[in-house]
């Protein structure tokens, strides 16, 4: 078993690892982040994996939708209630890219991260 890895984290490069911990922290009423030497990680009270941020100079946001600058990876947030996380999410600065789907929209964070609240 020692071979086999463990989903441990998803790490996030942005250009203020507190900030942006902080609003992923409000969005999903996660305790507060442990900062150490310029890494933040916040931790799942559920358990599970952890959401980390890291610095990046000249960071640059990922697009959407967008062939020159790729998205790369989003998170997909589950919800009971869209209408609710939708006003919870734009309340903590979250930008909304596309509300076209019935069960699902999708947002930016505050660094420009692409992540969908999901219904479905």
């Amino acid at each position: 078993m020692g071979a086999i890895p463990t989903f441990g984290s998803v790490c996030f490069d942005c250009p203020d690892p507190v900030a942006l911990a902080d609003f992923y922290r409000a969005l999903l009423d996660w305790n507060e982040p442990e900062v150490k030497d310029g890494w933040v990680t916040l931790i799942n009270p559920q358990g599970g994996p952890r959401l980390e941020f890291q610095l990046v100079d000249n960071y640059r946001a990922p697009g959407w939708p967008s062939s020159e600058e790729p998205q790369q990876a989003h998170l997909d947030l589950d919800v009971t209630d869209l209408e609710a996380a939708h006003e919870r999410a734009l309340s903590l600065n979250a930008m909304l890219l596309d509300d076209s789907a019935e069960t699902f929209r999708v947002y930016a964070d505050p660094a420009g991260h692409p992540f969908c609240l999901c219904a479905c």
